[in-house]
C-alpha cells in the first residue's frame, strides 16, 4: 500500500488540478483527496507535483525496433517498459495488414499479454487496423493483403480475442461492411471507419448501423470538397462519434487540428500515435507489418513516399497540440486519456485517477511546458 501526498491531481470532471493525497494498494486507487495516513502505508511525498493519467494510446503499431504484427514474445518486455517511460501506461496493440491465418496468430499472442502490469505499460485490448481497407486509401497497406470485411471473420477473431476491449477498423462503404459492423457491434466490439472513399452519407450511415469513431481523421480519407464533403467532414460533424487526430505536425497542418477542436465536442476529440517499430529509435531501415519504411529525422515513409505511420509519442502529441492549438494541459490531457479509454471500452479500468482504476500516472513540475520527471504503472515507478 502506497500513499502519494502533497500532489496536484488532475480530476476529470472539473478538467482541472486540485491538491490531494492518492492510496494505492496492489496496484489500484483506493482513494483521491484527504484522508487519514492508513497504518503501514509506504508514504511517497510528491512536494506538489502535477499528477496526470498515465496515456492511453489506442493506435500504435509498434515501438523500440517491434512491430505487433511480427513481434516475438521476448520483445513484449521492452515493449511495455519503454511505452510507459515515454508516458502511454495503457496501450491498444494494433494490427496492420496481413494474411487472416496471420493476424489470428498476432491476436492469439497480443491475447497472452494482455491484462494489468505493474512498473510497465499494460495491453488494454486490441485495435485490427488492416485488411479491410479501401485500394484507393490504402496508404502503405499492401494491396495485395486487402480483402473485403466478412462477418464470419469477425467471429474468428473474437475466438482468437476474447473478452478484452476489440476495436476494428474499416472502410465502410467495401461490400460486406454493414453485416461486418452489426456483427462486430453485436459482437462486444466498436468499429472506426478506416482508410476510406466513403461519402458523407456513406460514413453517418455506418455510424447509424454502430461504428462510433474515425480512424486518423483526415488521413486516408477522401480530400475535402465543398460539393463532396466525404467521410471526414463526417469525423468533424457526428457530434456522437470518436475522432482520432496524429498531433505529429507531419500527418495533419496544426490548422486542420485547431478546425478539429472548434468543431468536435471535447469529450470526443482522440490523439493517437499510429506509431510503428522505429518509435524511440534511431533513423534507419524499418518495416510495418513486414513492408519496408525509411525512417529520417524521425519520418516514416513507404519507398513511395507514403507517410507509414509514424515516430510519434502520445506525450509529445500532448505537448504539440497545447503548443498547435494554444490550450492548456488541463484541456488537453483528455484527449489521450479518458477519451481514448472511453471510445474503446477500457474506461473502467484506465484513463483518470479515480478509485477502482489502475494507478497509473505521470509527474510533471511545470503544467506550462510539461517534461515528464518519472511515470508510474500500477502505482510502483517504471524505470
Amino acid at each position: 500500500m502506497t500513499l502519494f501526498r502533497n500532489a496536484m491531481i488532475y480530476d476529470r470532471a472539473t478538467r482541472m488540478f486540485r491538491r490531494a493525497d492518492m492510496l494505492e494498494k496492489d496496484g489500484v486507487i483506493l482513494a483521491v483527496g484527504t484522508f487519514p495516513e492508513p497504518d503501514g502505508a509506504e508514504v511517497v511525498d510528491l512536494t506538489g507535483a502535477y499528477l496526470v493519467p498515465g496515456l492511453v494510446d489506442v493506435h500504435t503499431h509498434g515501438h523500440s525496433g517491434f512491430d505487433f504484427n511480427t513481434a516475438q514474445e521476448n520483445a513484449y518486455d521492452t515493449m511495455m517498459r519503454d511505452y510507459a517511460l515515454a508516458g502511454t501506461t495503457s496501450v491498444m496493440p494494433t494490427l496492420a495488414s496481413d494474411t487472416f491465418p496471420h493476424l489470428i496468430a498476432s491476436a492469439e499472442a497480443i491475447r497472452r499479454q494482455t491484462g494489468a502490469s505493474r512498473g510497465k505499460a499494460s495491453f488494454i485490448g486490441l485495435h485490427l487496423e488492416g485488411r479491410y481497407l479501401s485500394p484507393v486509401r490504402r496508404g502503405a497497406h499492401a494491396a495485395e493483403l486487402l480483402a473485403n470485411p466478412d462477418a464470419a471473420e469477425f467471429d474468428d477473431l473474437r475466438k482468437a480475442y476474447p473478452g478484452a476491449p476489440l476495436h476494428v477498423s474499416l472502410a465502410p462503404e467495401l461490400p460486406g461492411a454493414d453485416g461486418y459492423i452489426r456483427r462486430a457491434v453485436d459482437g462486444g466490439a466498436t468499429v472506426g471507419v478506416a482508410h476510406s472513399d466513403a461519402d458523407f452519407e456513406t460514413a453517418e450511415h455506418a455510424v447509424s448501423l454502430g461504428a462510433s469513431s474515425f480512424t486518423h481523421t483526415f488521413n486516408a480519407m477522401r480530400p475535402v470538397h465543398h460539393r463532396e464533403p466525404g467521410d471526414a467532414i463526417a469525423a468533424l460533424l457526428t457530434d456522437s462519434a470518436y475522432a482520432e487526430f496524429i498531433a505529429d505536425g507531419e500527418h495533419l497542418h496544426p490548422a486542420m487540428l485547431r478546425l478539429a477542436v472548434k468543431t468536435k465536442p471535447a469529450d470526443k476529440l482522440v490523439l493517437i500515435t499510429d506509431s510503428m517499430e522505429a518509435t524511440g529509435m534511431p533513423d534507419g531501415q524499418y518495416a510495418i507489418a513486414g513492408q519496408p519504411v525509411v525512417v529520417k529525422n524521425g519520418r516514416a515513409t513507404s519507398p513511395d513516399g507514403k507517410l507509414a505511420g509514424s515516430t510519434l509519442t502520445l506525450f509529445r502529441a500532448v505537448c504539440n497540440v497545447m503548443k498547435f492549438c494554444s490550450l492548456p494541459l488541463e484541456t488537453v490531457i483528455p484527449f489521450a486519456t479518458s477519451n481514448p479509454a472511453e471510445m474503446v471500452g477500457a474506461g473502467d479500468v484506465c484513463g483518470s485517477l479515480e478509485i477502482g482504476k489502475r494507478c497509473d500516472f505521470l509527474v510533471l513540475r511545470d503544467k506550462y511546458e510539461p517534461v515528464l520527471e518519472a511515470v508510474y504503472a500500477g502505482g510502483v515507478p517504471v524505470v
